[in-house]
């Protein structure tokens, strides 16, 4: 059962990934600059006041991000209590497209990696090949930006409406949102309209992998 502190926590987790402080995502977001304060997380007897699913909704919308993405942060709201970091790899989008960099299933391998540090929760914890690509260029703007760091878990499954990076066996590599996936193939939404959208074989596809945190 989800709990009211868990909510606003989703929530002010939503607006650290994303660059904003809770204020400063309400305003994004169209909301009165105040709808996120402490102070009005309660009504004046002490009984809990809860975010409208309204809110939530425009606060996906201005950030981008899917329904998915928030569940997320609430299911982790707990772990994020125990305020302990992991040491994950991290490369740019060149080397990614690079051999040696990657197994066959779309995990690190080798010692060229640098590091980063990044908050412990579950969709990386539970995933030892968990790691981070470091954007380049602007053909994911406005969601991701140059230099921008993409946490990426291998094991997550991926949905439709899910932001994932996929390498083909070509060695392209990209970061798109999921439209559709069967057995035939895959189709991907470009995150910067001025990119075509794709489609795959499953032939072309070397290895997909959900984006899972964003450090702006």
């Amino acid at each position: 059962m989800l709990t009211h502190e868990q909510i606003w926590q989703a929530i002010d987790r939503l607006a650290t990934t994303f660059g904003y402080s809770p204020s400063g995502l309400a305003k994004q977001a169209g909301l009165d600059a105040t709808s996120f304060n402490k102070s009005k997380r309660h009504a004046p007897d002490g009984k809990p006041r809860w975010p409208s699913t309204e809110s939530v909704s425009r606060c996906l919308s201005a950030t981008g991000a899917t329904m998915s993405d928030f569940v997320s942060l609430v299911e982790d709201s707990e772990s994020q209590k125990r305020d302990s970091t992991l040491s994950i790899p991290v490369i740019g989008f060149a080397q990614a497209g690079a051999k040696g960099f990657f197994d066959e299933e779309g995990y690190p391998q080798g010692d060229s990696w640098d590091e980063v540090r990044f908050p412990d929760y579950n969709a990386a914890s539970n995933d030892e090949g968990t790691y981070a690509l470091k954007v380049s260029g602007d053909s994911m703007e406005p969601l991701y930006r140059k230099n921008d760091v993409i946490v990426i878990s291998p094991r997550s499954r991926v949905r439709k409406g899910d932001r994932i990076v996929l390498k083909t066996t070509e060695g392209e590599v990209m970061v798109k949102e999921l439209v559709s996936q069967n057995e035939n193939g895959v189709e991907v939404r470009s995150l910067n309209k001025k990119h075509e959208n794709r489609k795959f074989n499953q032939t072309q596809i070397a290895w997909m992998g959900r984006v899972v945190w964003v450090s702006q």
